[in-house]
């Protein structure tokens, strides 16, 4: 009998441009928001242009590498860079279980790892007097005028996102406990939430409600240049617009609607709402996003090193080693004074050296008990070093002269017994 032959493994390791399509379609049928479907689409379709550029033996782990040092060499972020390699692993994992990739070559992919962040993105937020200022810019008796204040109302005050502020409806604003909210408002990962509405808000929006005559559907809709309403809503481009155009008017740049989320956000941590109450309005799982959304991480507001000031001014010390020595002289006076205390004919409660003293002289010197005679207290304080060297008065220095007062040896052979 022959040998039993290993019968060879044919699945297909190279994908042509008509395979990656079918597994793009499959990817994106596999996703029900709408907003995960837009962003995978974009990323694969950049694959797909980058794998198709240059012939390639196969689609695997190493390919996938360099499609992410393609990546890195374009300076983009890093969230940006692992959507994309999401998107990717996506692709290959519909390639594996539609047959056309080996399971091997899918498990390889599958352990790219990603780049890694390193700290937090700063965001950018509006102070309450920026913010009024935007809302006021944006007033007006215009048809157009009155949607686009109504808008920003929504978003300063309710801190909806863009999606969710094109897609609200009529029959989602309701009154609950006395006060106008969105009831059961399907937000981002399809985490349901009601926010409520500020009156200054629900004045704004029934101003465009009234003005318009939007009485069922989608609450925003379109505004010709004639002031005529039409169509059944709006995209999320007008929101992108209605931000930038406004608040260019009042002097702000770079501004997204997503800052004006922060914003909302801010204001109520400002004026003393709760956390875990701002995670409920702006919809968030976790309330690490929310104290990100609160810049909680690093207050540019007020930063800690605004809390001290080196001043350029100030007069250079001249004479540095004369002004030490007073210093330290004035010091050893203090201290003399302060926390030395006689053995004999002290105060009335007499306590002994401190153990923590103030004072500093050197490195290996030690502090020794002088007996005074006359005075209650030591006029100086002596220092020797651990050889015994000769006490010298503080005050006759220049002469050398011993001092009168000390009888005896210094250190402890030299405290007389109090009982003779």
């Amino acid at each position: 009998m022959g040998k039993n032959r290993i019968k060879p493994n044919y699945r297909r390791r190279v994908l042509r441009l008509p395979d990656l399509d079918h597994c793009r379609l499959a990817v994106l049928n596999s996703l029900g928001s709408p907003a995960s479907r837009r962003v995978y689409e974009y990323a694969i379709n950049q694959f797909i242009a980058w794998y198709c550029s240059e012939p390639r033996l196969a689609l695997n782990r190493i390919v996938v590498v360099r499609y992410r040092m393609y990546l890195e060499s374009r300076h983009l972020a890093a969230n940006t860079i692992n959507q994309q390699l999401a998107a990717v692993r996506r692709l290959a994992h519909e390639a594996a279980d539609a047959g056309l990739l080996s399971p091997e070559l899918a498990a390889g992919i599958s352990r790219v790892k990603g780049v890694k962040q390193l700290g937090f993105r700063s965001g950018n937020w509006l102070s309450a007097e920026q913010s009024s200022q935007v809302l006021k810019d944006a007033c007006g008796d215009s048809m157009r005028a009155k949607r686009d204040y109504a808008m920003l109302a929504m978003l300063f005050g309710c801190g909806f996102r863009r999606s969710e502020l094109v897609g609200l409806e009529m029959d989602e604003v309701q009154m609950r406990q006395g006060h106008w909210a969105v009831v059961d408002l399907i937000g981002k990962g399809g985490h349901i939430r009601t926010v409520p509405i500020p009156n200054w808000v629900k004045a704004a929006l029934d101003q465009w409600i009234r003005s318009a005559g939007v009485t069922e559907g989608r609450i925003f809709r379109a505004v010709a240049r004639a002031g005529k309403v039409w169509g059944k809503g709006i995209s999320q481009n007008v929101v992108w617009y209605v931000v930038k155009s406004c608040c260019e008017r009042a002097g702000l740049e770079h501004i997204a609607p997503h800052d004006l989320r922060r914003t909302c956000a801010k204001l109520c941590h400002t004026s003393g709402g709760e956390l875990e109450q701002i995670q409920f309005l702006l919809g968030h799982a976790s309330v690490q996003t929310t104290e990100r959304y609160l810049g909680c991480k690093q207050n540019l507001g007020h930063p800690v090193n605004d809390l001290f000031d080196l001043r350029t001014d100030a007069r250079p010390h001249e004479n540095d080693g004369e002004s030490d020595s007073v210093q330290s002289s004035d010091t050893v006076e203090k201290a003399s004074r302060q926390g030395v205390e006689c053995c004999l004919g002290g105060s009335e409660h007499d306590q002994p050296i401190p153990i923590s003293h103030p004072l500093r002289v050197c490195q290996r010197e030690r502090y020794d008990v002088v007996e005074v005679r006359e005075n209650d207290r030591a006029q100086s304080l002596r220092r020797c070093s651990e050889t015994g060297a000769s006490r010298v008065d503080a005050g006759s220095k220049g002469d050398r002269r011993p001092d009168q007062a000390t009888v005896g040896p210094v250190g402890p052979a030299g405290i007389p017994n109090p009982t003779t």
